[in-house]
């Protein structure tokens, strides 16, 4: 430290910039967050429907970020064809996985749920072999990727037929997981460089979601007629922690530590759902999941091996 004086003319120094919680706390609170996520999903489905939880959820999610953007006083991004590509970035990072996973837990534990959704990077990297010409291919990745549908198949207990499981909620939950690096490859050929910043455009994001739920829930579900209160919290919970601050947290994460530590969180989310799904839902755990869900993480964590340039 410097023990020169600075002349009276002279400005007063800055004050220092406001202390922030260690990442890694923030991180295991994001990794809280949405493990929890799919148990708060079960819970709410047990008051509402499907697309009444989601529609909820993106609700209070929706309000915590515009809450955000008013106190950073950020505006929302304009042009129409932004909007339009926006909207198709809503439906399928959104609109669609939120009532995937909503309508799956009807019928399939939370456990499983959770599960699942950490398949998603095995479905990214199988698009973007595809999709992504700049995304090659390497040993390593296509053998995790191979070791990861191995693990699906573990955790199925395929061998055995699929014996006790509900195959059109499992089927919907895997469709859920899929829908995400659909989404973020549209946004990666579409978004990219629009010179708005990331909370606008996911107020944006998650206001055309919104609106297309409250489009769709009364064509499909009738209004409640009585509002049961553990349930209603569990979707509002599921919203403002589980959409709006989670969302707040991640870009956070993103900006100090870089993508590929904040991605890591992705591991952690299927633990925190089993535990949370046996220990407080009493949901039974055959051998077979804790196997399969370890051989998946290991197949995800092989498909994001880049190559050293």
């Amino acid at each position: 430290m410097s023990t020169v004086t600075a002349p009276r003319t002279q400005a007063p120094a800055p004050a220092p910039p406001r202390a922030r919680l260690d990442w890694r706390l923030r991180f295991g609170a994001l990794s809280l967050i949405w493990g929890f996520s799919f148990l708060l999903i079960k819970v709410g489905t047990e008051g509402y429907a499907p697309f009444q939880v989601t529609l909820g959820r993106l609700v209070f999610g929706t309000a915590v970020l515009a809450a955000a953007m008013a106190v950073k006083r950020e505006r929302l991004p304009r042009g129409a064809r932004l909007w339009g590509h926006m909207a198709v970035a809503a439906f399928f990072l959104n609109a669609l996985p939120f009532s995937l996973f909503a309508y799956s837990e009807l019928t399939i534990p939370s456990t499983l749920a959770g599960i699942c959704n950490a398949t998603s990077p095995l479905w990214g990297m199988a698009l973007s072999m595809v999709a992504l010409s700049e995304d090659r291919p390497t040993r390593i990745r296509v053998a995790g990727l191979g070791l990861g549908f191995l693990g699906v198949l573990t955790v199925l207990g395929a061998w055995q037929g699929f014996h006790g499981l509900d195959a059109t909620g499992t089927a919907m939950a895997l469709l859920a997981s899929l829908s995400y690096p659909v989404g973020w490859i549209y946004v990666r050929r579409t978004l990219a460089g629009t010179g708005n910043s990331h909370l606008s455009m996911t107020g944006a994001q998650l206001l055309l979601a919104t609106v297309q739920l409250a489009v769709v829930t009364p064509l499909f579900t009738p209004f409640p007629d009585h509002l049961p209160v553990v349930p209603l919290l569990a979707v509002a919970a599921l919203g403002a922690l589980g959409t709006g601050l989670a969302v707040l947290i991640q870009y956070g994460l993103v900006a100090e530590v870089g993508p590929t530590t904040a991605q890591m969180v992705t591991y952690f989310i299927p633990v925190i759902a089993t535990a949370a799904g046996v220990a407080i839902l009493g949901e039974s755990l055959r051998w077979t999941t804790p196997v399969g869900a370890v051989i998946v993480l290991a197949g995800a964590a092989l498909t994001q091996v880049r190559p050293r340039a």
